[in-house]
């Protein structure tokens, strides 16, 4: 598989606070590539950075062959990009966003009418062509959105948190989407997510953390290397069983959200005797396959949280660090 993203070393600094800290990263024609992790990682400035929207610090990046900072004007003809919070012009019809966005590519007269009607099939606006954006719901201008960023026909499309803000329904159908998109057009497709089952749909998925990439693998090879089946327990004091469990079973316990979760083989035969063999009340006790959010805890000491930030705190994150 031919390399269509190729990055090395790349690094964000603003003054003493380093976002991002030297990436190395492949990504190959048509794969949905995956940026895991959460808000303030430095997933956003790094899409930044590959989209040619800020210049990096150091290390250097290849998109469809150009590079990002030598050759800028052929990386944007060569990308589409979906940011986090909407773009379009909300006092002009649908037609109109995606005309004007035509001609800033450079997207040939005569084809305009075609390419404007072709994209709007694939996200199922066609019948929505000559509505005013500011009639919308949330889940349609994504939608509108993604249709834009194909018009000029991208090699590579970044998803900067695609679904934020939508509700479960509407971010499967934007994914029923972005996956019939894959499969049409053929065009790669790089995305940040702190969604799990965004990122179960990725082909590879490169997990973030503090400005690192601190894993990169398949998400089925990424649980595989957490070891075996997850036990998560609550019990009437916590860090007592911590400490049973460490000691007796030489279990290596983590504990999130009030529960402890521990790692054994084959778990459903080691329940039945734990549990009655346990010296501390058990309250709840749950058996389980890992998740990437499993990897992450795994990896980092923690879980992967969704946070609720308002819109004034994102500027200010924004401004402090160039992204999340």
């Amino acid at each position: 598989m031919k390399n269509i993203v190729e990055v090395q070393g790349l690094k964000k600094r603003y003054k003493d606070f380093q976002a991002v800290r030297g990436i190395d990263l492949e990504v190959g024609e048509g794969e949905i590539f995956g940026f895991l992790g959460p808000n303030g990682a430095g997933k956003s400035t790094t899409i930044n950075m590959l989209s040619t929207i800020i210049k990096p610090s150091e290390g250097t990046a290849n998109i469809n062959g150009f590079d990002i900072v030598n050759e800028k004007n052929k990386v944007r003809a060569s990308i589409g990009l979906i940011f986090q919070e909407s773009t379009l012009d909300e006092k002009l019809t649908a037609n109109e966003n995606l005309m004007l966005h035509c001609k800033f590519y450079g997207v040939p007269k005569e084809k305009r009418e075609e390419r404007v009607k072709e994209v709007l099939e694939i996200v199922d606006l066609e019948n929505k062509r000559s509505n005013i954006v500011d009639t919308f719901s949330g889940g349609m201008k994504r939608r509108l959105e993604i249709a834009r960023g194909l018009l000029h026909y991208p090699r590579v499309l970044f998803l900067d948190e695609p679904t934020v803000g939508l509700d479960p329904q509407t971010r499967n159908h934007i994914w029923e989407y972005i996956l019939r998109l894959k499969q049409k057009a053929g065009i790669t497709i790089f995305l940040t997510t702190h969604y799990m089952d965004e990122a179960e749909i990725c082909d590879r998925v490169a997990v973030m953390d503090h400005g690192e990439l601190i894993a990169l693998d398949t998400p089925d090879q990424l649980k595989t290397n957490v070891g075996g089946d997850i036990i998560e327990i609550e019990t009437e004091d916590n860090r007592a069983a911590a400490a049973l469990l460490e000691n007796k079973y030489e279990a290596e316990v983590k504990e999130a959200e009030g529960s402890l979760t521990f790692q054994v083989e084959k778990g459903s035969e080691f329940l039945v005797q734990f549990v009655r063999e346990f010296d501390i009340p058990i309250k709840t006790v749950n058996l389980r396959r890992p998740t990437l959010n499993d990897v992450f805890l795994s990896l980092t000491g923690r879980e992967i949280r969704e946070e609720t930030v308002s819109a004034k705190d994102k500027m200010k994150s924004r401004f402090r660090r160039g992204g999340a």
